[in-house]
Order: structure tokens, then C-alpha cells, then sequence
């Protein structure tokens, strides 16, 4: 009978004891550090009454950034461009130079030194038919047009420069295109 009174506790405290849920503690001391507080960052309300991110104003330039480039990829748009874009630097000889030191990083591997066409990757027979900037009839707006969307087996270099250095890249290549004459 003792022994009867014991497995049956037995069972009994095995019971209780199993029926927890094994995967989620039964005891936590600091829960803030297993279950992270929800935070509804939409909904929080601003000064004005207005979420909190709430999205900016349409046209809005970020700080040191430049205004989007809206000018589409077609052959309208490379026209557009070439007829009413207008590079906004002023002529200097910082401008120059680095638009010289982002030519050689990456133009001239194509392009050649000089603007002729006669890049590393011509001599090498990688591409034919490279253009020398002396045949073309560029302006500054179809150069930097070109620069941003990429043209013909050239793509797109925007993500490689800032629109400062497109523009100063622009300078570079009317540079050398009047050394060409």
C-alpha cells in the first residue's frame, strides 16, 4: 500500500511537471532583454499632429545632394539633353583636374588618354568601334547625358560618380575634344 501511495505521487508529480511547455521558460528575469517592446513609429504623433515619418515634401533635395536626373533614356531625352542641359560648374582648374582623375579611372581604359578612341581595351581588340570625341557632335549636355544612361556597349557610369564629378568629367572631355581639333 506504501508503495502504491508512492507511484502514484510519482505519476502524479511527473504529471504537473511535464505538462509545462518546454520551449519558452518558465521563469524570466529581465523579459525586456527576450521580447523586445513594439515600437509603432508610424503611428507616433509629431508637433504638428503629423506622423513622425511622414514622408518629405514633393521636389525635396536631401542635404548636399542634387536634384534628380529626369531626363528619360531615349532617344528624345539624349536630344533633350544635348540641346538644353548646361553643365552648372564654372571652368577651373580643380575642375579640370579631377575631372581628368575620374577620366582615367573611367573613360580612358575605352576612350583613350587623348579622347581618339584608342583605349587599353581597343589596342587589345576587347571592343571595336570605340568613338573618338573629334568625329562626334557632342555639348556638355550629351556628355553627361551619355555619362548617366550609358550608350550603345557603354553603360551607365552614375553610380560610380557624384554629379559634381560628371560634370567635371564633362569639362575633361570638351577639353580634350579642342585638343583633337
Amino acid at each position: 500500500m506504501k508503495s502504491l501511495k508512492i507511484i502514484f505521487s510519482l505519476v502524479v508529480l511527473t504529471s504537473i511537471v511535464s505538462c509545462g511547455n518546454k520551449r519558452e521558460p518558465s521563469l524570466q528575469y529581465m523579459p525586456d532583454m527576450y521580447v523586445s517592446v513594439p515600437y509603432d513609429v508610424n503611428g507616433a504623433e509629431g508637433v504638428n499632429g503629423k506622423p513622425v515619418n511622414s514622408k518629405p515634401v514633393a521636389g525635396t533635395v536631401k542635404r548636399g545632394g542634387y536634384p534628380a536626373y529626369d531626363i528619360l533614356d531615349t532617344n528624345e531625352g539624349y536630344e533633350k539633353a544635348k540641346n538644353e542641359l548646361k553643365n552648372p560648374l564654372e571652368v577651373t582648374e580643380d575642375n579640370l583636374t579631377n575631372g581628368k582623375a575620374m577620366y582615367d579611372i573611367y573613360c580612358a581604359v575605352c576612350h583613350g588618354k587623348k579622347g581618339d578612341g584608342n583605349g587599353i581595351l581597343t589596342e587589345r581588340d576587347k571592343f571595336a568601334g570605340i568613338p573618338n570625341y573629334k568625329d562626334r557632335e557632342l555639348t556638355e549636355g550629351s556628355i553627361y547625358h551619355v555619362i548617366m544612361h550609358g550608350k550603345n556597349l557603354m553603360g551607365s557610369h552614375a553610380s560610380q560618380m557624384t554629379p559634381t564629378e560628371r560634370w567635371q568629367v564633362v569639362q575633361y572631355v570638351e577639353k580634350l575634344k579642342a585638343d583633337l581639333k
